[in-house]
């Protein structure tokens, strides 16, 4: 939340500004000093402009504001670092949206581990033509992503995830399950 900052002085005070015959006027400074309190978090903003809009500088509140702004793929429960990161990444991703690398990526992003991705499309060149397809004949796309901990809402989420993140006409299952462990020594 932006607000007024106890002790911060302006970047431009007013009374400085003002015409020589009230710079001893004790009155016109007092007044135009309360305006310099004002005024000064606006004046430090816009003097800081371009860190707001620089994900890892930018405070957590406007990164969520910004989130919104550029279509993050976040759902308001991410820790800051993964906020920050998907905000980054958000034009790449809006780039890449609709192919198994961009899923991969949305994926990663919002749960920090990189999900098994199939699907029945494939790409082939042939000069002689009426040569084979390459894929299936039906579309399908299938997510698996192991977690730690699995939970009802990680599935849901991936779901919603891979809903908007997958080519439109792509019918798609998801499972999430639980990560093998590894022994210790």
């Amino acid at each position: 939340m932006r607000g007024s900052v106890d002790g911060l002085g302006s970047s431009a005070p007013i009374g400085m500004m003002l015409p020589a015959v009230f710079a001893d006027d004790d009155l016109a400074q007092r007044f135009v000093g309360g305006l310099d309190d004002v005024l000064a978090p606006i004046l430090a903003v816009l003097d800081c402009l371009d860190s707001y809009f620089t994900p890892a500088l930018a405070p957590v509140d406007f990164t969520r504001w910004l989130a919104g702004w550029v279509g993050a793929e976040t759902d308001g429960t991410e820790p800051d670092d993964r906020l920050r990161a998907a905000v980054a990444a958000a034009a790449y991703l809006h780039r890449v949206r609709g192919t198994s690398r961009g899923l991969s990526e949305a994926i990663r992003l919002v749960f920090g581990v990189t999900p098994e991705i199939t699907e029945s499309g494939g790409a082939a060149w042939n000069a002689r033509p009426l040569g084979p397809v390459p894929g299936d004949r039906s579309p399908r796309l299938h997510v698996t992503l192991r977690l730690p901990d699995p939970t009802r809402a990680d599935e849901h989420r991936l779901d919603s995830l891979v809903a908007a993140a997958r080519p439109a006409h792509m019918p798609y299952t998801v499972q999430v399950t639980a990560a093998e462990r590894t022994p210790e020594r």
